[in-house]
């Protein structure tokens, strides 16, 4: 760190400490003071700067995004029914992509420039890319071995030091299936075994050799927490603690209790210079950020009470949770998480696998979407399901209408688009197709809310990523190479379509 002033101690004690040609000044009296003077000025030109990975906040993304895109044109897509992801829908609407963003969306008298392709569009439907909030592809790949199972460091209750991004295995095939189901963005998370897993990481879903290759860049980091069974079940029957909902609670407390006294000695040492700085930690660093809001709590939690717990923790520490996930009984303090502008991530059909999620119910993303203000969001945590989220979001939309609620297929879309990219920070570049946005797009053979509906063309920065009739644009693993059944077409569709 810079500073223009250094303080403490005598500054003629800190030039005697400078060497031979601070000598005679430290053996003087009577012309002392015009040499501390030059001293002092000398001094002032030192920085603080601390010797490379000391000084956390000095590089906050160490491991920078590579992602350059993938090649694209500018074009025109026409025609189509467009669901803008913002609550518009648009028959027979036009949009438009210059250099990688949506450039314009609107009816059919929507002028296209010069020189850009037109794509046609008629009978089908577009919309933004799907973004999925809660994945673990490239840290549980396929196939599911020992080997590969790097989502959980159940190690210690506490392990908020570790990132994601560092088990991402790119290659896993997980990535192609999920972009021909139309989701272009995921953000990859640890595993819910731990109270604090580690942070999570935003992915552009493109073929990459490196993780760096598919960072979004600048998104920003999530920290995974998990409240509830996991943890207690995970270190209970180890005789550890948290053995119990209190035991979890307790050890969130004593994480934040850290963080903040680990935060004040960086501030002080930052603003006033003096003394050694502190000893850099990683699990406090990344507790520090969430306390700077630098980095997005993402919440497993699934009882309503215990969600209630989570925000006054929260308001005790003052931080902010954005977005619990799993969230099953979310629908029973709707207006309270509306309230405090927390969305809540789900299942549509998911429930009863443990006690926890014993009370879950289709109805529970509309319910939770009705409060005003609110931010529901549909999530898959799961390698298959992840390649049909536009379903699960249509069973949800069904079963809010069977209760009587008037959900429009233009507002239900942002539960897998807008209300996803806000729920992990980056609803101002993607998540919904207006202009100046980075051009995620997928074409659909038919309504994305059908169960018939395939995503024919996918699009992210508006290069083509997927077209499910061009096996030129359905790229495949290195791992998939060679392994059984490879390059054999599947019945009705062109050889290696998904």
């Amino acid at each position: 760190m810079l500073f223009s002033r250094l303080r403490g101690p005598s500054l003629a004690v800190l030039t005697c400490a400078l060497g031979a040609l601070s000598l005679s000044a430290c053996a003087t009296t009577g012309d002392a003071a015009p040499k501390t003077e030059t001293a002092s000025a000398a001094s002032s030109s030192k920085d603080r700067t601390m010797a490379p990975g000391l000084d956390g906040w000095a590089n906050a993304d160490p491991y920078p995004s590579t992602y350059r895109g993938l090649p694209r044109q500018n074009m025109a897509i026409v025609g189509a029914t467009v669901l803008t992801g913002a609550g518009q829908k648009i028959e027979g609407g036009v949009v438009v992509v210059t250099d990688g963003r949506i450039a314009a969306v609107g009816g059919a008298d929507t002028p296209v420039p010069a020189g850009h392709q037109v794509v046609d569009a008629r009978g089908r439907f577009v919309t933004p890319g799907i973004i999925d909030i809660h994945s673990h592809l490239g840290v549980y790949p396929s196939p599911g071995v020992m080997g590969m199972s790097d989502g959980n460091e159940a190690t210690n209750p506490n392990t908020a030091q570790v990132w994601s991004e560092h088990s991402i295995w790119p290659q896993d095939p997980g990535f192609n299936t999920a972009r021909a189901g139309g989701v272009t963005t995921m953000q990859i998370l640890p595993g819910s075994a731990n109270l604090f897993g580690g942070r999570g990481v935003t992915l552009r879903n493109v073929p990459s050799v490196t993780m760096q290759g598919m960072k979004f860049p600048n998104a920003p980091y999530g920290l995974k927490m998990a409240c509830g069974e996991n943890p207690s079940r995970v270190y209970g029957s180890r005789n550890q603690s948290p053995a119990t909902g209190m035991g979890n609670v307790a050890g969130y407390r004593a994480g934040f209790i850290a963080a903040r006294d680990y935060k004040a000695k960086w501030d002080k040492w930052r603003e006033d210079g003096q003394g050694t700085p502190p000893t850099r930690n990683l699990q406090l660093e990344t507790l520090a950020g969430v306390l700077d809001g630098s980095i997005l709590i993402q919440n497993h939690c699934y009882r309503a009470d215990e969600m209630a717990v989570m925000l006054d923790v929260a308001k005790e520490f003052g931080y902010k949770i954005t977005t619990f996930h799993h969230a099953v009984e979310a629908y029973k303090i709707a207006p309270m998480l509306a309230r405090e502008g927390v969305c809540a991530a789900m299942w549509t059909g998911w429930w009863g696998f443990k006690m926890e999620a014993l009370d879950g119910i289709e109805e529970n993303a509309a319910l939770t979407d009705a409060p005003e203000g609110s931010c529901a969001v549909i999530h898959s945590d799961d390698a298959e399901l992840i390649q049909r989220l536009n379903q699960e979001a249509a069973a949800a939309l069904s079963a809010g209408r069977r209760a009587g609620m008037n959900i429009s297929e233009e507002h239900a879309i942002s539960w897998i688009t807008l209300n996803a990219a806000r729920s992990i920070g980056i609803d101002k570049e993607t998540g919904s197709l207006e202009s100046g946005k980075r051009a995620d797009v997928v074409i659909w053979s038919a309504d994305p809310f059908s169960i018939y509906a395939r995503a024919d063309q996918v699009f992210i920065d508006g290069g083509l990523a997927f077209d499910r009739q061009n096996p030129a644009f359905q790229p495949v693993s290195d791992f998939e190479l060679g392994q059984p059944g490879f390059g054999q077409a599947a019945a009705g569709v062109a050889q290696g379509a998904r």
